[in-house]
């Protein structure tokens, strides 16, 4: 070999070796002998921030607990949150903190549809994985991609499984529907439309409102014109308290079925007595600190003494996405990394937990765990499950 030849393969060989330290690098950021980096984006001064504190408290619990046993593989947790206040631009600038400066290993439990999706081509350039997002977005696994792992069944599916099955028990004759005028309302709307399809039924009126809106007037007066006894509600917090508290007031009372959206504490103890009868689609039961399965009970106590207040449906969801990781991380083993956890999780089965949860499988071509939701009712002024898993 000449000497030019020479100079030419030991520049070829250290390219070569600076480019798998690079890629090596990049597959184990946030990973060091002792520590585990992860990040999250909560809205902790927009209009969810009391979800997002209730998140990132839920979290809390399950990293501190795990710390207080060693860790994952003699790894600590370390979970480093940042603030969007629910802004899709803040919250760009929050992944790119999150991912660049802080070198986080993973993303978990980013709460909100259009903030997951202006954030996630951060972290995929860096290699970093968005692990259960807190949004029942198709978005979140489909189009597929290798760094994408959802838990939450959608509000598709939620309302197509449940709207049937509800309108055959209660035996109703005209459907309708009030929906929030985007992509969150339009998911429930078209689940509710291919659900009817089932039953060779149409809906009879449909009514939308604008993002933000407080008066339902005309939108109840409709639906109560059309005779309407069954609506689907494609709303949220205050659209479902707003929309229910018109109907009552004006005598109209058909069954109201609502999406997680409207899974929450905060619709009757903001709604009143008025809600009672509301049936959702949801998935974890609301822990309330007097419920009658004893582990149940002891977590909702626990986390009371620990952050002094009520823990509520937001706070288990928080807690789940770090115990489905800590699970996949010690599949992982020891030398983890970027393509390491994504082959445990590739294999992994999440069991049915006290929450309620149904079981969650993954393969290299699932990444929804799983798409099944139950049926909960208020009744006597709080949230009680009625149904099994919708099939």
């Amino acid at each position: 070999m000449t000497h030019r030849a020479k100079a030419l393969a030991l520049a070829v060989s250290t390219v070569t070796l600076a480019l798998s330290a690079g890629l090596a690098q990049a597959q184990s950021q946030g990973v060091s002998k002792t520590e585990i980096t992860l990040g999250s984006i909560q809205d902790l001064s927009g209009p969810l921030a009391g979800f997002g504190k209730q998140i990132r408290s839920g979290m809390q619990l399950r990293v501190d607990e795990l710390n207080e046993q060693g860790g994952v593989a003699g790894r600590r947790i370390k979970l480093l949150v940042e603030d969007s206040g629910y802004d899709p631009k803040r919250a760009v600038l929050a992944a790119q903190k999150l991912v660049n400066q802080d070198k986080i290993f993973a993303m978990v439990g980013h709460i909100g549809t259009a903030q997951n999706l202006a954030a996630m081509p951060v972290q995929f350039e860096k290699n970093v994985v968005n692990f259960f997002p807190v949004t029942a977005a198709r978005e979140m696994y489909d189009p597929f991609h290798r760094l994408k792992y959802s838990f939450a069944a959608t509000y598709y599916d939620q309302i197509r499984l449940a709207t049937p099955r509800l309108v055959k028990e209660k035996g109703a004759k005209k459907v309708c529907s009030i929906y929030q005028d985007d992509e969150f309302g339009l998911e429930v709307q078209r689940g509710a439309d291919e659900g009817l399809k089932t039953l060779n039924m149409t809906m009879v009126e449909k009514t939308t409102f604008k993002r933000g809106s407080t008066d339902f007037t005309s939108q109840v007066a409709r639906l109560k014109a059309a005779e309407c006894d069954f609506v689907v509600l494609g709303t949220l917090i205050r659209e479902t308290i707003g929309t229910i508290a018109t109907a009552r007031r004006t005598g109209f009372n058909p069954t109201f079925l609502g999406s997680s959206g409207a899974y929450t504490d905060l619709i009757h103890k903001l709604g009143g007595p008025a809600m009672n009868g509301l049936y959702a689609a949801m998935s974890v039961q609301n822990p309330y600190l007097d419920e009658a399965s004893q582990p149940l009970r002891f977590w909702a106590n626990k986390y009371k003494t620990k952050f002094n207040e009520d823990p509520t449906v937001f706070s288990v969801y928080g807690y789940f996405v770090i115990d489905a990781f800590i699970r996949a991380a010690q599949k992982a083993g020891t030398n983890l990394s970027t393509d390491s956890f994504v082959k445990a999780m590739d294999t992994m089965v999440i069991p049915p937990d006290i929450f309620g949860s149904a079981e969650m499988t993954f393969s290299p071509t699932k990444r929804l765990g799983s798409n099944l939701s139950r049926l909960s009712q208020i009744q006597d002024g709080r949230w009680k499950v009625v149904s099994e898993y919708l099939k």
